[in-house]
């Protein structure tokens, strides 16, 4: 399966903010939103410019206390963000995220953000497909 076979029965819409909004703006969006993850981009949503997660969060609120609310997102996120292709099969999508101990991915198409996906996301996708496998098997073995 496909980064874009998930995105089509997902959808496409990401959650961003400005590198320069202050951290207590992300965090009252991933909270309203209940996600663990948004996109940075300073050019409404064609471009990415970082990724800040809840554990990107919790990390700063260690280092910097409550004054970590206060602070902008530029601070925190992380810019180094690892995107999966929207042809990408999901299976190189979870050994990626696993390799880099990461739970978000935003997915790029013709060079612009197209959407993002979760772990949960790649690993629904993944249990489907081993269920439609099983039930095949099971299938052709009672056929004969």
């Amino acid at each position: 399966m496909s980064v874009k076979a998930i995105l089509n029965v997902k959808g496409r819409r990401v959650v961003t903010i400005r590198r320069d909004a202050l951290v207590k703006e992300a965090v009252a969006m991933l909270a309203h939103e209940r996600i663990g993850a948004v996109v940075v981009t300073d050019d409404g949503g064609k471009t990415i410019a970082g990724i800040l997660s809840e554990r990107d969060v919790i990390h700063a609120l260690d280092e910097h206390g409550a004054r970590l609310l206060d602070l902008k997102v530029g601070d925190l996120m992380t810019e180094a963000v690892t995107a999966a292709k929207i042809d990408m099969h999901i299976d190189q999508v979870l050994e990626i995220m696993t390799q880099g101990r990461f739970r978000h991915m935003p997915v790029i198409e013709e060079g612009h953000l197209a959407g993002i996906v979760s772990i949960g996301d790649a690993v629904k996708a993944r249990l489907e497909m081993l269920e439609s496998e099983a039930s095949q098997l099971k299938e052709y073995i009672f056929a004969r």
